[in-house]
């Protein structure tokens, strides 16, 4: 694996953990009324999404080894240039239904490139 790939998929990995902790203990409200808590979030999808596009640009089947990987950019281009019209239910559904997978899928793939996330 090239050690840009190493470098993005480490991004990811950041990023998710980032979010995992914004989160921990909140509920939707707690997102919906805090401003940070939602620029956060937000910042660390975009981060994300921007690996992973930049990942899939290197070395295509990597990426689409990261389950949902072309949504994952979508999504990232919604928050960037659809920002006036980003649903804070989508994001929170995101946060709670596909971070675990995509943690799992990113740190797999660390693993396997000698890379032990920590």
């Amino acid at each position: 694996m090239k050690p840009e790939a190493q470098k993005y998929l480490f991004d990811i990995w950041r990023a998710v953990e980032l979010l995992t902790n914004f989160t921990a203990g909140k509920a939707f409200a707690d997102y919906e009324h805090d401003a940070m808590l939602r620029s956060a979030v937000e910042r660390q999808f975009e981060i994300v999404g921007e690996a992973t596009a930049q990942l899939a640009k290197l070395d295509r089947g990597l990426a689409a080894r990261i389950g949902e990987h072309r949504r994952i950019v979508a999504f990232r281009n919604i928050l960037i240039h659809g920002y006036a019209d980003v649903d804070d239910r989508l994001v929170w559904d995101v946060v709670e239904t596909k971070l675990p997978a995509l943690r799992r899928d990113v740190e797999r793939l660390l693993r396997e490139a000698g890379m032990e996330p920590s």
